[in-house]
């Protein structure tokens, strides 16, 4: 009886200890975004969700809200070790399944391993010393997903100090980086684009501890010569708490600042593309520079239309964000249009209608 007992008890610790297999996520059917708004994008913030499943059910959330462009972030630190291998799989994911929606892919590439950076540094640190790396990883990024990443950002608000390792933000620095990523990128690629930039909008001043504004960091990078290593230019731009109507200046931060930008452009003889990879409005109820719910639909909207009536030259606009794989439990929740659990906000709807796209 005793021997029965311990037979039953040794079997059902096998069955316990068994895990069903996993539910078979397949890319399916290539798909076609329909949509009234051909420069609505999203920033998708896939990098750190690990189910498949999700992966492919956040994208296809985007093409049925309208948005015909992604913009993900692709972490160099994530995928090469230290003897150049790279894993691949994660964005071999995110890719196929965006490129199965019909989305196109503009991809932020940034983060440094620990082997191409001094102990005691921050992720974000990049010294002159491993541009050369850099360059590399992007330039075997770009040959891999040829046909299906159209653009990469090169880093990421390099005017912040956290951005850039915390030290001092150098416009030349970041130039070279661009220069090199570039080249490294054209020879294997030609046809994606390096887009420089991605500032943070900020006030600070020369000597600041914290960054340099980006108006003038972007002037300094025009001095430097960054016109001749960029296809284009990745903007951020915030409304915070106006309007996008707004009138943009130097010594105010709004929606309409990316029209600063391409004064700037200008001036220095670029007249090539801008695309806006960020931007939005948040609606947190305790965060000082949130908007209530309706004004941010309003707001997020009215920006839309103002930039394809009044300017030509953008070639997308990417809201930020989309969905986040868990809550942050802060007020960067309150920029998302769906739920880490894919409930569709209102804003969402909003986009949607806007689009022209049937929620059916």
């Amino acid at each position: 009886m005793i021997k029965n007992i311990i037979r039953l008890l040794f079997v059902a610790s096998i069955l316990l200890s068994i895990k069903p297999a996993p539910d078979l996520v397949v890319v399916g059917p290539p798909q076609t975004v329909d949509s009234n708004i051909p420069i609505l994008g999203v920033h998708t913030r896939l990098t750190d969700e690990v189910e498949e499943w999700k992966i492919k059910r956040s994208l296809e959330l985007v093409r049925e809200m309208g948005a015909t462009t992604i913009v993900e972030f692709f972490p160099w630190a994530y995928y090469q070790d230290d003897s150049g291998q790279v894993a691949w799989q994660h964005p071999d994911l995110v890719i196929e399944h965006a490129h199965a929606q019909g989305l196109n892919v503009i991809a932020r590439i940034g983060l440094t391993p620990e082997w191409a950076r001094p102990e005691e540094t921050t992720l974000n640190y990049l010294g002159r010393e491993s541009y050369a790396d850099f360059a590399s990883f992007t330039a075997q990024f770009a040959e891999r997903y040829q046909g299906k990443v159209s653009a990469i950002i090169v880093w990421n608000e390099p005017n912040l100090a956290f951005e850039w390792g915390y030290e001092p933000t150098s416009a030349a620095d970041y130039t070279a980086l661009l220069a090199q990523t570039k080249q490294a990128v054209t020879a294997v690629n030609p046809d994606v684009l390096i887009l420089g930039g991605a500032l943070a909008p900020t006030l600070e001043p020369k000597g600041s501890p914290w960054g340099l504004n980006d108006l003038i960091y972007l002037e300094e990078m025009y001095a430097a010569g960054a016109a001749d290593h960029m296809d284009g230019l990745a903007v951020h731009t915030y409304g915070f708490k106006f309007p996008p109507e707004t009138e943009p200046a130097p010594d105010l931060l709004n929606f309409r600042r990316y029209e600063l930008y391409r004064d700037i452009m200008l001036e220095y003889g670029d007249d090539g593309p801008v695309f806006i990879t960020e931007m939005g409005w948040n609606d947190h109820p305790r965060w000082t520079r949130a908007v209530r719910p309706g004004q941010r639909i309003e707001y997020t909207l009215n920006s839309i239309e103002l930039v394809q009536k009044n300017s030509p030259w953008v070639e997308s606009a990417a809201i930020w964000m989309f969905r986040t794989p868990a809550p942050t439990k802060s007020y960067m929740d309150a920029y998302s249009l769906v739920t880490p659990e894919f409930i569709e906000k209102p804003i969402y709807t909003a986009l949607q209608q806007a689009a022209g796209v049937s929620s059916e």
